[in-house]
């Protein structure tokens, strides 16, 4: 994975522009003492790590609760390095040995941070209904030795666990004591933490504010309190950097050449490679495409060129699959031409010449990008598409089982989803019980499971390779899924900053460092 960092003169913006930025209620000039503010998309919805959602659910929780290991920069390899255990050691092929570090203690007089919180921590995630219980699938038992010291079993040898499981979201320790104290889960408000950081504040939908916690005693951060500005558009957030109002920003792809022309003083480009993947899901659930031909008439008509250089600004091959680019990567797409007149040909073989079909997208201005020029060419073949924009929560609710039955019928719906280092993470979401989880194709493949079940515990990286490509070959196959890109991942920051980014695109405040 290459980064770049790039300093070019500053942007001027025009009197109007700055002034509508800095009018925005949610923007504020720079506090003064050591704060660091960042920008991210959306507000979070879950903080308790078994039903993490989105980008802040996930931030969040790295800063207020504490994991065994913690991910480094993705741009030094992504490397675990111990962080709540002192000490961590693999027994065997199946157990893990712990040691937690002296001096971890919960908020509320609740205590030390124990391994009976680890043991409940781990436990009440494996084999749930949790989207992240996947990370646990071969966690037996934790096994309690004293307050500090544990063991976990595994009931297979499984080299990946402590990276896929440890260092991040079911990877979060909790307290037992607190999290039976409020019913046995939580949403918005931690029962106890333990971390560099405690909540301090919520806007909603505007600003979170964490301030540092004076009871931790792991490596003390850089800053005093982070402020997260809550900003959906893209565009108002690369304004409102200009203008000051945060110092550090992702920003949308195809801002790149407009960033590059013209960089602000004092700021500091990257632009790399990222593990974020982008597809279309086509429901084959729905009505109007339970006929395959429909939906191969759909990745026909569709225009993978046309999306790559006007979202992305041309940065990125198409993608071939959920797996990231790399060793394991699938060679190509079955359906990698388009062909509009194969596509209306299939639409007439199913009778199905005036399709008009809804397209849910996100509301950021690289969704929107992506679903009109979908939109536009899906046309050329005679397919009427409505873009639907949504906010992050009524998004995520709408291929939610728990939510009602809508998710059996939604149709077209643009999803991008953070990517994991092991392939497995990308592949779990299509399995069977993700269907009104985050498998909204209704994608239903037995060999598909027992490829994954196999290629999870297979150490021959040739083998496993086979096994994914046929994986993706089976996705592309059932017509449910488009694969469109691997996003770029672009952000802008102050010079003086040395930010911390994970592989998955997700900033880590705890590790950023003033230069």
């Amino acid at each position: 994975m290459k980064w770049m960092t790039d300093r070019r003169r500053f942007m001027q913006l025009g009197g109007a522009a700055l002034a509508g930025a800095m009018a925005r209620p949610q923007f504020a000039w720079a506090v003064e003492g050591s704060t660091l503010r960042l920008r991210v998309g959306g507000d979070f919805q879950v903080l308790d790590p078994f039903g993490i959602i989105g980008e802040l659910d996930d931030i969040i929780p790295r800063c207020t609760q504490v994991t065994l290991v913690r991910l480094g920069d993705a741009r030094e390899g992504s490397e675990l390095s111990l962080w709540g255990a002192e000490k961590m050691e693999w027994t065997s092929p199946t157990t893990l040995a712990f040691t937690l570090r002296e001096g971890l203690n919960w908020t509320g007089d609740y205590g030390p941070v124990t391994a009976e919180d680890v043991k409940f921590s781990f436990e009440r995630i494996a084999g749930s209904e949790s989207a992240w219980a996947y990370q646990f699938d071969y966690l037996d038992h934790v096994e309690v030795i004293d307050e500090r010291n544990g063991i976990i079993h595994l009931n297979a040898a499984y080299p990946p666990f402590d990276l896929i499981a440890l260092p991040y979201y079911a990877g979060h320790i909790q307290c037992k004591a607190a999290v039976e104290a409020v019913g046995g889960s939580y949403t918005t408000e931690i029962p106890a933490q333990c971390g560099p950081y405690l909540f301090d504040n919520w806007e909603q939908n505007r600003k979170v504010t964490l301030k540092a916690n004076p009871d931790w005693t792991g490596p003390k951060p850089d800053f005093d309190t982070i402020e997260f500005y809550i900003v959906a558009d893209d565009q108002t957030a690369l304004l409102a950097y200009e203008a000051d109002a945060y110092d550090f920003t992702s920003l949308a792809p195809n801002s790149l050449r407009q960033v590059k022309s013209s960089m602000p003083s004092g700021a500091t480009l990257i632009e790399a490679p990222s593990t974020r993947y982008t597809w279309l899901t086509i429901n084959m659930n729905a009505e109007p495409l339970k006929d395959p031909r429909v939906r191969q008439a759909i990745q026909l008509a569709y225009d993978g060129e046309a999306v790559l250089q006007g979202a992305f600004d041309g940065a990125v091959p198409r993608a071939t699959g959920v797996v990231a680019p790399g060793p394991y990567s699938r060679p190509s797409n079955i359906y990698a031409k388009r062909d509009v007149e194969r596509a209306r040909a299939l639409l007439a073989e199913a009778g199905a010449e005036n399709l008009r079909l809804s397209l849910i997208s996100q509301s950021d201005s690289t969704s929107l990008t992506i679903a009109q020029i979908i939109q536009a060419t899906l046309g050329e073949a005679g397919i009427s598409v409505d873009i639907q924009p949504t906010e992050s929560a009524a998004y995520w609710a709408a291929g939610d089982k728990t939510q009602g039955d809508g998710y059996k019928s939604i149709e077209l719906v643009l999803m991008n989803f953070a990517g994991g280092l092991e392939p497995t993470e990308n592949l779990v979401w299509f399995m069977p019980d993700q269907i009104g989880v985050y498998n909204w194709s209704f994608f239903d493949n037995s060999e598909f499971a027992d490829l994954y079940a196999k290629a999870s515990l297979e150490p021959d990286t040739e083998k496993r390779k086979a096994m994914f490509h046929r994986m993706e070959d089976l996705m592309e196959e059932s017509g449910g899924f488009i694969f469109i890109a691997f996003e770029p991942y672009i952000a802008i920051h102050d010079e003086n900053l040395r930010p911390s980014i994970l592989a998955d695109g997700h900033p880590d405040p705890v590790m950023f460092r003033k230069i």
